[in-house]
């Protein structure tokens, strides 16, 4: 039989295989003796850290927040300046809220988000303002997390909760101006001062800006959201003038149980409000909500018995109002100090703010038609302030740094660009739509004038 040339090649590669498999053969047998004393010699290698995943608990805790936090707004806030207006503005009052919500979700998911929580490319420009990279949520998935390994919760629901937090943000500026602003020039200002007043402030504080790096301390938004909105509603009031017959007509509220059913909603909501803020369901978010609770009793008592001894009698209004002085105050310093610190934000809270809506607004002489200014401006000064004095290491390690300069330094610059911007807005919107509906139909009510519709 005749072997093919192939073969006969194949054979002397097989020989000189074999040889080569019985030299590698001793190698190996070498290798397999002085393998156990390299292992004694060598330290393990560390095992690679785990990939985070998402914690199922915190997530939870951190949808029902936000469910919380947006029922604040909605009918909470919507119902408690619902009540407190008259009649003939009711509608037009609950109308802003409502549309407010409708507004802000839409431009925090295409701009807002975005600008408050992400980083600038330019390192010296991410100390004001975010970067661009999450535009309309780009580039976020269901598989995303906030915070991996810390917090494990959805970027998704984070970007909502903070979501939660610049919807009612403008929508308690409204108070100042309750009664007399176009409701087009209304849409056009809360757009401007979402993006050029709230988001960048937002970033200076919680997204990694100046004010967070410098240790300001702000758990839930006594800068953010309450200093934010109370100055910015002050320059409104400034800005708009009295309303027509302010100080000659009878303004007062034309039914307070929407308005105790408002306060309610707010008390219960502002759980997830300061609770939430911790990100995560843990003894720190215990101690928060403890807090608010404490603080939000403390003050509406404090409130009412000022008033009782000032005016001789407690009122309805009163009581509600000092409770949402306390949940302002508290809202600060709710993850940083311990129950007694918040009885004495509480107490503290309840009466400064009621000598600021009640006493000092008449002796300046601004009309703050709902007291935004009174209450969550000073209330969130108050709170501030005493986050600085009160805080407790034992409750959050982050206050062991806490001073009052510090925090006097968040303050004055939230004060300085909230009132620029917003005046500045506020003209821009003036020559745009012109800010108040003419006299005639100021008095005959913004209900039929600016939607044209009544409350029976």
């Amino acid at each position: 039989m005749n072997i093919p040339s192939t073969l006969k090649t194949t054979g002397k590669a097989a020989a000189l295989g074999a040889l080569t498999l019985a030299l590698f053969g001793t190698v190996a047998a070498f290798a397999q003796e002085a393998a156990p004393a390299a292992a004694a010699a060598a330290p393990a290698a560390a095992p690679a850290a785990p990939a985070p995943v998402l914690d199922t608990g915190n997530t939870a805790w951190m949808l029902t927040s936000t469910a919380l936090v947006l029922m604040m707004t909605i009918p909470g806030l919507a119902l408690f300046y619902g009540g407190m207006v008259r009649k003939k503005n009711v509608l037009a009052t609950i109308m802003q809220s409502f549309a407010i919500t409708c507004l802000v979700t839409v431009l925090w998911f295409m701009f807002g988000y975005s600008l408050a929580f992400t980083t600038n490319e330019s390192a010296s420009m991410n100390a004001y303002i975010g970067g661009f990279s999450r535009f309309f949520h780009h580039g976020i998935t269901v598989s995303t997390l906030w915070l991996p390994g810390v917090a494990n919760i959805p970027e998704f629901v984070f970007s909502m909760f903070q979501m939660t937090f610049a919807i009612i943000t403008p929508a308690l500026i409204a108070g100042a101006f309750a009664e007399r602003m176009k409701f087009s020039a209304l849409l056009i200002f809360m757009g401007l001062w979402l993006v050029f007043v709230y988001a960048p402030i937002a970033h200076w504080v919680w997204g990694g800006g100046f004010l967070g790096s410098a240790g300001v301390l702000d758990f839930a938004g006594g800068t953010v959201v309450h200093i934010n909105a109370g100055v910015a509603g002050l320059v409104c009031a400034l800005v708009l003038g009295k309303r027509e017959g302010y100080g000659t007509t009878n303004m007062a509220p034309h039914n307070l149980v929407y308005s105790v059913i408002g306060a309610s909603l707010l008390w219960v909501g502002w759980f997830g409000f300061n609770a939430g803020s911790e990100l995560a369901a843990d003894g720190l978010a215990g101690a928060a909500m403890m807090n608010t609770q404490v603080a939000t009793a403390a003050a509406a008592l404090a409130w009412m018995f000022a008033e009782w001894i000032v005016a001789k009698k407690p009122s309805v209004l009163g009581i509600i109002s000092g409770a949402v002085a306390g949940l302002v105050a508290v809202t600060p310093a709710s993850g940083f100090v311990n129950p007694t610190g918040a009885f004495i934000v509480g107490i503290l809270a309840g009466v400064i703010c009621y000598l600021s809506a009640v006493k000092l607004k008449h002796a300046l002489g601004y009309d703050d038609s709902l007291d935004a200014f009174g209450v969550h401006g000073i209330g969130g000064i108050v709170g501030a302030l005493l986050t600085g004095v009160l805080a407790d290491p034992a409750i959050n390690a982050l206050g062991k740094d806490a001073s009052l300069g510090k925090q006097l330094y968040g303050i004055v610059f939230t004060i300085l660009w909230t009132a620029i911007a917003t005046f500045v807005i506020l003209y821009i919107v003036k020559a745009l739509v012109g800010l108040r509906p003419s006299t005639q139909e100021e008095v005959e009510g913004l209900d039929v004038t600016q939607h044209g519709e009544v409350v029976p």
